[in-house]
């Protein structure tokens, strides 16, 4: 067997594990009102970026945290919902994976802008335990804008994280600066 600490990964393009899927939005996705459920769509983000990350890893992953799911138009029944993931970020067992979801009306063909959502992948490997993923190969100045904002994203949410730590024994709080 491999020892997963010493194995050398070589660094994948944000190209070779970009996805694209889409799915016809159906009455059971949606409330009374013809509207989809939120979590339909959260669903559909949170399965794009898993096919995403597990391309970039080849290794089980799993979701650790979803960063400013905004939605921003209302899906209906009968639309398409079309999800795009990209990894943004790689750590050293971790990634960030972005997702843009638009909806189309297929009769008029109006598309919209529905949600864009941040995800936190970490591989894992045969003991569920995290494991070292290969590195991000940036190549276009798309990739690397990407990459500078997510960069800023995890310094946010690690001082985040660090707050909330020190506010669980803490009795007065402060709040957060931001970066």
């Amino acid at each position: 067997m491999k020892n997963v600490a010493t194995e050398k990964l070589e660094a994948k393009t944000v190209a070779a594990s970009r996805v694209i899927m889409s799915h016809m939005m159906l009455p059971q996705d949606a409330n009374p009102a013809g509207i989809v459920h939120g979590g339909v769509v959260m669903k559909h983000i949170d399965d794009a970026a898993y096919v995403c990350a597990r391309r970039h890893t080849r290794f089980n992953v799993v979701t650790a945290s979803i960063d400013r799911l905004d939605f921003h138009n209302p899906v209906f029944i009968g639309n398409l919902l079309t999800l795009r993931a990209s990894i943004n970020l790689v750590g050293t067992t971790s990634m960030e994976v972005g997702v843009n979801v638009e909806s189309e009306d297929l009769q008029t063909g109006r598309i919209s802008h529905t949600a864009s959502a941040y995800l936190t992948f970490v591989a894992l490997d045969e003991n569920y335990h995290p494991r070292p993923i290969a590195p991000l190969l940036l190549e276009s100045d798309d990739d690397r804008r990407r990459n500078r904002q997510a960069q800023d994203r995890r310094r946010v949410r690690l001082e985040e994280k660090k707050h909330e730590k020190a506010c669980r024994s803490a009795e007065n709080c402060p709040l957060p600066t931001s970066p």
